[in-house]
């Protein structure tokens, strides 16, 4: 099958024309060949909302939703957008549509807080690291700062995932020397070939692009193959549309070349973070 990583640069707070470019979108992915069209972290409203944050929110039952199951009718979808919740709670969330469905919510887990980074403060923290079937097989969604993390691809492959989708809105910081790319874009890359090796799945990271606030946000959107080399690149910084082969063998070969996830133990893990924690939370005296 073929998958579509949307490297967009949504309007701010303007949910009409982000979706109509969405539909735009998923129409040139299609005429390509592409059946999954992964869209960055936040593609419906754009990143820096602040206090705008409630007036873009949709709720899981909205016109909006509706909308977006219908445009999954063309092609299988992965969003982002505000998700307003009961309780007057606000996630960052990615969905996943298809066929007129939808299959999976995941919200946020890691919102970071430090530099031009504010998302605390807006949003209410995710509690669920799951994956899901497909007919592309398990699937497993994670948005930006979850990425960075160990913790959640781990998680995403105890359950056998297979495609490990990373919608993103990452802001340009520190510039390499020899590249002349952004520092946090070579980061991404080489979690993209770990998680590809060693957990013998395909990564799909879609990260949005042009410039929001003044804030430049790096693009270079890419897609990994089970044993952890670069399958496609988007361009740096720019919009871009990066359609992709992926292929279920590629990961039984991978699999089978390198068993680490045979060779996993995750009760013992688990029995030691219980050890490590209750230590940690023991009083010293």
């Amino acid at each position: 099958m073929k998958a579509a990583l949307a490297q967009t640069a949504p309007q701010l707070a303007n949910v009409a024309a982000n979706f109509a470019n969405h539909a735009a979108i998923v129409d040139r992915a299609v005429a390509a060949g592409a059946e999954l069209v992964v869209f960055p972290e936040l593609s419906l409203t754009g990143y820096l909302l602040m206090e705008a944050t409630p007036e873009v929110a949709i709720t899981l039952d909205s016109p909006r939703m509706d909308a977006l199951r219908t445009l999954s009718k063309r092609a299988a979808l992965a969003v982002g957008l505000v998700e307003e919740a009961p309780g007057g709670r606000y996630f960052n969330s990615a969905a996943f549509l298809d066929g007129g469905e939808l299959l999976h919510v995941h919200r946020k887990v890691y919102l970071p807080s430090h530099g031009l980074f504010d998302e605390t403060r807006h949003f209410a923290i995710g509690d669920r690291i799951r994956a899901f079937d497909t007919r592309f097989g398990r699937v497993g969604m994670l948005i930006c700062r979850d990425f960075w993390h160990l913790g959640p691809a781990y998680l995403l492959a105890c359950q056998d995932v297979d495609v490990m989708c990373v919608l993103s809105a990452s802001p340009g910081r520190g510039a390499e020397s020899d590249s002349g790319r952004f520092e946090s874009g070579a980061s991404v890359s080489l979690l993209g070939d770990v998680y590809g090796r060693s957990f013998g799945c395909h990564v799909l990271h879609a990260n949005r692009g042009g410039v929001e606030e003044g804030v430049t946000f790096v693009g270079g959107s890419e897609a990994y193959a089970p044993d952890g080399s670069l399958l496609a690149r988007g361009k740096d910084e720019e919009c871009d549309l990066v359609v992709v082969e992926i292929d279920p063998a590629a990961r039984r070969a991978a699999r089978l070349r390198m068993p680490f996830l045979k060779e996993e133990r995750p009760h013992l893990i688990l029995r030691e973070l219980q050890r490590v924690l209750s230590e940690r939370s023991a009083p010293r005296y």
